[in-house]
């Protein structure tokens, strides 16, 4: 083994997530971050329930909780400016909670990503990783056995593997040799103004997202935490950076002459690029590195904390020898798929937003293959070497609880058990585990039988009646779930030890 297990280029917030999952499955790593400190610009906002479960499996809900920005009515409005905002716009909370139903968490408001990443630092270290600001990975080379990593400060890190989390101008990328395709940059550059003002003490409550449509200041304003806010305009109007014009561009969002400060200005240029591999040898690209999307659906932060989830377990269990190489291959074949989709769908909304935003957009949706937003973000499916029988085609792309249906690739359904604070989804603890109904008692021999003989982590949950059939789990199925939540095997019959390690020998290529 090498000196550390497994190096992260790039301490955003995807790298962050990286070294908290890695942490959570006991693998120290080493994050180098080229900025000099973390970014107080919030950049992205939007959380989907399923990163939400993320930090709930390594135990931060609580502290994403605080992260959060509390918001009164969770709402996008739509309004020349700030003071013309019609409330009535904002949706019944029904709608809402039929949605939140499929998770076990829910929004505690927006979450600003540089408020995440406050969280992330901290529960990083905590976990076993360096965090150091203000290096970068600046070379790579690696062998069968290691990857050498060379640092800006001259240093020569050798490590087991290394993850390239360094953004959409990925170096690691770049060393790597992996190409890209892709429309690249798309549009003009827009301006992101951090700005400080009392918006709510002169209008009331405010929605965390509002489409400005003044004809002198189109663009979208996001609240992004006490008194503070950002307008993303758009270029045609507003191409002077200068904190006079930007504070011009602000007041004529607002529609009222008031205080405004300005706190700094970000350019920013939206693109859609993937890498063709996400693997090569020892390394690996998660997050903006493997691919960039358009910002309309949010799904470029929750697809890159998703890419550091499915990739994190896999590492660890090929560390402790509980895997071989077919399964780090399975990364590549599973998260370059999803990319491949989200690609799409962000592609498709950048021309008709409406069709996000819109629920009743079915139609229009269809027309253009694009998937009700939940679906890109918590419906996707999986069909790799660690999926037995994958059933690659969705029930429907518009509804999500029917898509959550328990067959093979998919993320296991969410039902609360008995008590009402814990979910099917906390039952398999970060590790494999074998699912069934109350009568599945012979599971449990063969359970113990194959982790012995594979020494891995490995365990029955029975369930009780009323779960098992809200789950449409017959008396004598049983479900195989993956350390990351998906379901990796679905079976029928008595309980066989033999099949059960034929199946894990499979799924974790501990035959290749």
């Amino acid at each position: 083994m090498s000196e550390i297990p497994v190096v992260i280029a790039g301490g955003g917030t995807v790298g962050l997530a990286t070294a908290v999952f890695l942490g959570h499955h006991g693998v120290r790593s080493l994050v180098v971050e080229r900025r000099a400190k973390p970014s107080n610009h919030p950049r992205a906002l939007g959380i989907s329930l399923r990163t939400l479960e993320f930090f709930r499996e390594v135990g931060l809900r609580e502290e994403m909780a605080g992260a959060a920005v509390p918001s009164t009515a969770l709402w996008r409005a739509e309004a020349r400016t700030v003071a013309e905002i019609d409330r009535s716009q904002a949706p019944p909370p029904a709608e809402r909670d039929a949605f939140f139903a499929l998770s076990p968490e829910t929004p505690r408001g927006h979450y600003p990503q540089h408020r995440i990443d406050a969280v992330l630092i901290p529960a990083a270290r905590e976990r076993g990783a360096t965090v150091e600001f203000g290096v970068e990975v600046t070379g790579v080379e690696q062998d069968a056995d290691q990857v050498s990593v060379t640092l800006s400060d001259g240093r020569v890190v050798h490590a087991d593997y290394l993850v390239g989390a360094d953004g959409v101008n990925s170096l690691v990328r770049d060393a790597l040799g992996i190409a890209t395709t892709g429309p690249g940059e798309i549009g003009d550059i827009t301006l992101n103004i951090l700005f400080d003002a009392d918006l709510e003490g002169r209008f009331g409550p405010m929605p965390p997202m509002t489409q400005i449509n003044h004809p002198d200041a189109r663009g979208v304003l996001l609240s992004v935490g006490d008194r503070r806010w950002v307008l993303h305009v758009l270029p045609d109007q507003w191409d002077d950076a200068s904190e006079e014009h930007c504070a011009q561009a602000v007041r004529t969002a607002i529609g009222a002459d008031m205080p405004v400060e300005i706190v700094s200005v970000l350019p920013w240029r939206a693109t859609a690029r993937m890498a063709d591999a996400f693997r090569h040898g020892r390394a690996f690209l998660v997050g903006d590195a493997a691919r960039a999307v358009t910002p309309l659906g949010a799904f470029g932060l929750n697809t890159g904390i998703a890419d550091a989830h499915n990739l994190a377990w896999k590492l660890a269990m090929t560390l402790a020898g509980q895997a071989g190489n077919r399964l780090l291959d399975s990364y590549h074949q599973e998260r370059h798929a999803i990319a491949e989709l989200v690609t799409r769908q962000a592609l498709a909304r950048w021309g008709n937003p409406r069709m996000h935003w819109d629920p009743t957009a079915v139609a229009e949706r269809r027309a253009a293959g694009a998937w009700n937003a939940p679906l890109v973000t918590m419906g996707y499916r999986y069909a790799s070497s660690a999926v037995i029988d994958p059933v690659v085609e969705l029930p429907s792309t518009e509804d999500l609880a029917a898509s959550l249906d328990g067959a093979p690739g998919s993320r296991l359904p969410h039902r609360w058990l008995a008590d009402g604070t814990a979910s099917t989804l906390d039952l398999n603890r970060s590790r494999f585990a074998v699912l069934t109904g109350p009568t599945g008692g012979d599971w449990h021999g063969a359970t113990r039988a194959v982790a012995a003989s594979l020494g891995m982590d490995l365990d029955t949950v029975l369930l009780d009646e009323q779960v098992a059939s809200s789950l449409n789990l017959a008396d004598d199925e049983a479900l195989l779930v993956r350390p990351d939540g998906f379901i990796a095997w679905r079976t029928r019959g008595a309980a066989s030890p033999t099949r059960l390690e034929q199946v894990l020998t499979t799924v974790t290529g501990r035959h290749s």
